[in-house]
């Protein structure tokens, strides 16, 4: 440890591994509610009624999103309340499976997940400027690479405007949410027949729901991080399940409220039919100037995802170069000599976005992202069932209320979408499933070498 008190997660931890108790329940609902509204709900109706091509199926796809996140943080915090560890998921798994899944999870994370969330983040961004500002779509990968270089270079710099860009974040996630919700509901356009038909002829239930489900849980991204904050909590056994359902429930409520709001406004098809679906919503609901004042909202919500994905990013490479896990380990985990920040990792998180700014779009990077993480996600959830059978006297300050019933449904729902994927994206996994197995050789050349 590098010293007495770390900061790990914004909470002091001692050198006796435990976290300051100082949360209580409405800091840790407010906790969940930022961590996961971000700019899926803007942007991925597109995908989500494109695939399910009738209104119907896309909001049950929503609810449905939302019970396997609710029933997946309850599942996790388990675990975390049990194993209040700096590392997360990666501690999680190597507890359970050992350190080579560990390591694969630790390698996708900086090859494929925050890359690609960072590339999809960009590309987003890049088309609401393009459109806000009536600019050419040419110009959508070159603002994008230059939005993304921007943020590392001012994370590399160790900014403290940091917590104002966040604060900015929130204001700009909520401004656009509540006014479209409000305005939308309170439309007189027809918007109660477009909420049928349940399922379009052309498009088969069950692989249209699964599609829908890959774009929605980007949406919801950001739930696993829930249960980090269990080591921090007064009381994480009353408080921490509290805070994951009504935190969770509040966000899918807002979820399905603004698709409704959405449906009420403009048909499926043309949701479907719009990258920027909750700009040409805004558009007609406010008119020209009130739609562009909504779209800086997205923006700036939008801006502040990006910065939050980037510096959480930057700190995964180093922290595998710092236990000399990565090739180059030397480079990557050196900080910069003046600001003391992980620049080298952040070169090494810029350069391998910038490939995925060109390689991909944001609904192929984000379905990317999705296939590889739940993986890992679904083998999380697996391991409450292996550590109460192996480890029956762990200490577990709070454990998943309905036991086995609500595991089960998180493994069912991650495995439904990773089985899905295979199925309907086969490229795309196949691409997700060969840069995450790279990782193994890299492992067992490298294991000699590991300072942990």
């Amino acid at each position: 440890m590098e010293s007495k008190v770390s900061k790990v997660n914004n909470a002091e931890v001692s050198t006796a591994g435990e976290l300051k108790k100082t949360l209580g329940l409405v800091p840790a609902l407010a906790i969940v509610v930022g961590m996961v509204i971000g700019s899926g709900v803007f942007f991925k109706p597109t995908a989500v009624f494109t695939a399910t091509g009738a209104p119907g199926l896309g909001l049950i796809a929503w609810i449905i999103g939302g019970v396997i996140t609710i029933c997946g943080g309850l599942t996790v915090a388990e675990i975390a309340a049990a194993i209040p560890r700096t590392g997360g998921m990666i501690t999680y798994l190597e507890e359970t499976y050992g350190p080579v899944w560990a390591y694969l999870l630790g390698w996708a994370q900086t090859v494929i997940y925050f890359p690609a969330t960072i590339a999809a983040q960009a590309i987003i961004f890049a088309t609401q400027a393009v459109s806000l500002m009536t600019l050419s779509d040419s110009l959508i990968t070159p603002i994008a690479i230059a939005i993304m270089l921007f943020l590392i270079f001012m994370n590399i710099l160790g900014s403290k405007t940091g917590g104002i860009i966040q604060t900015l974040a929130t204001i700009g996630k909520l401004v656009p949410l509540f006014g479209i919700i409000i305005a939308g509901l309170m439309t007189d356009g027809g918007g109660i027949v477009r909420l049928v038909p349940i399922t379009a002829l052309d498009h088969p239930f069950v692989t249209s729901l699964g599609s829908a489900l890959i774009g929605i849980m980007f949406a919801y991204d950001g739930w696993i991080n829930v249960g980090a904050i269990a080591g921090e909590m007064k009381n994480p056994g009353k408080d921490l399940p509290k805070a994951i359902v009504g935190g969770l429930t509040l966000v899918m409520g807002v979820y399905l409220l603004v698709n409704v709001a959405y449906l009420f406004v403009l048909t499926a098809p043309e949701l479907a039919g719009t990258p920027t679906p909750a700009a040409d919503v805004a558009n007609v609901l406010f008119g020209a100037s009130g739609g562009k004042v909504i779209t800086v909202g997205i923006l700036i919500s939008i801006f502040g995802a990006l910065n939050g994905y980037i510096m959480t990013g930057m700190r995964i490479p180093y922290a595998m170069a710092k236990e000399n896990k990565l090739p180059f380990s030397e480079f990557f985990a050196k900080l910069h000599p003046k600001f003391q920040t992980p620049a080298n990792a952040g070169l090494l998180l810029a350069a391998i976005s910038v490939v995925m700014i060109f390689s991909g779009k944001f609904d192929q990077l984000t379905d990317l992202v999705m296939f590889v993480i739940w993986i890992f996600y679904t083998m999380t959830f697996v391991s409450v069932f292996i550590l109460r059978k192996q480890q029956p006297d762990l200490h577990r300050p709070y454990k998943v209320p309905l036991y086995p019933i609500v595991p089960i449904i998180a493994i069912a729902g991650g495995a439904y979408i990773v089985i899905n994927t295979l199925f309907t994206q086969p490229l795309n996994a196949a691409i997700g499933l060969v840069i995450t197995v790279i990782g193994l050789p890299i492992y067992y050349v490298r294991k000699s070498k590991f300072t942990k």
